[in-house]
């Protein structure tokens, strides 16, 4: 195991050193000149070109690039372009919106589309099986956006339940005032990812239930949820561990649509921000987190992949893995 978890841990560091290059490179391509942010309309060629001087963007690519990465090996992330404030700092701020959202949805999603995916699955010929396989297909083609406003319009405009939007402005130190602005976003995500879930659960348990070991297992006198319980189980979640790990990642990076229709603080809106102003420090800060953030997450379901599958645990344990 220690001998994978090397293997791994290279592997998560190779990619983010590649990620690190690729978002580079790719940012320089982008049409405009991040100078622009700092000048007013009509500026002289002498003001953009100071202007470019101050925040280096004059400077060799390849020096730029060596610029930055010695400051991300600092935990450095730099300072704004237009505001001159770290960009490090403001990340961690904007982290305590958009971090307790995706757990929460993630959770919720999870605690929803676990059982409702097992009794579609288990229940497939009765009218509610039926009726959650279908609700879970219908919920795939519902847009986040468009569900978000709909909860709005239900639940904020005319029940008065929940804000329609915006983040207390002293953060957590209002924890109850905090959880209420967060409740319709975590509600519009977990929706709409426990809807997908839904199938993969579904389709997992489906391959359980018709497997010769749990056929086995209850000829031999097991009852159905002691079979499923001890066999079932874990053969059952190693496919989902692997989809659970993407639809983390993919709400955290598309928590930049929820926050705009909800008008959160979060990262998307401040990636939103810095790529309308072509402030590079914050949309390389923001890409940058979001990437380890990523890759971490994957790193996280590889591990408890092989600890969940008895089959790979074994070609663990006899160095095959």
């Amino acid at each position: 195991m220690a001998r994978y978890l090397l293997r791994r841990s290279a592997l998560l560091l190779l990619s983010l050193g590649l990620a690190t290059v690729v978002l580079f490179i790719l940012l320089r391509m982008l049409p405009g000149d991040p100078a622009n942010a700092l000048t007013a309309v009509g500026a002289t060629d002498e003001q953009i070109a100071a202007a470019r001087a101050a925040i280096g963007s004059d400077r060799p690519l390849p020096e730029q690039f060596t610029h930055w990465t010695g400051q991300l090996l600092r935990g450095d992330f730099g300072n704004s372009f237009v505001s001159s404030l770290p960009v490090g700092p403001e990340i961690a701020t904007r982290l305590q919106v958009t971090l307790p959202l995706t757990a929460a949805a993630f959770l919720l999603a999870v605690l929803v589309a676990v059982p409702a995916g097992f009794i579609a699955a288990h229940r497939r010929h009765t009218w509610y099986g039926t009726l959650l396989s279908g609700v879970s297909q219908l919920g795939i083609a519902v847009p986040v956006f468009w569900l978000g406003m709909i909860l709005v319009a239900v639940l904020a405009v005319n029940a008065r339940w929940f804000p329609s939007g915006g983040f207390p402005p002293d953060g957590w130190a209002d924890p109850a005032e905090a959880v209420r602005s967060l409740a319709l976003p975590v509600i519009t995500v977990a929706l709409v990812m426990s809807a997908s879930l839904i199938r993969y659960v579904r389709s997992a348990a489906l391959d359980v239930l018709g497997s010769d070991y749990l056929r086995t297992a209850r000829a031999l006198g097991g009852t159905f949820g002691g079979a499923m319980w001890r066999h079932g189980l874990r053969n059952a979640s190693v496919p989902v561990i692997s989809v659970l790990g993407i639809e983390l990642a993919s709400t955290l990076l598309g928590a930049v649509v929820v926050e705009s229709v909800f008008a959160l603080p979060g990262l998307g809106s401040q990636l939103t921000t810095g790529i309308s102003q072509h402030d590079y420090p914050v949309i390389q800060g923001v890409l940058f987190v979001s990437t380890l953030a990523v890759l971490l997450i994957g790193f996280a379901a590889d591990v408890v992949q092989r600890f969940v599958d008895p089959r790979l645990r074994g070609g663990l344990a006899g160095g095959a893995r």
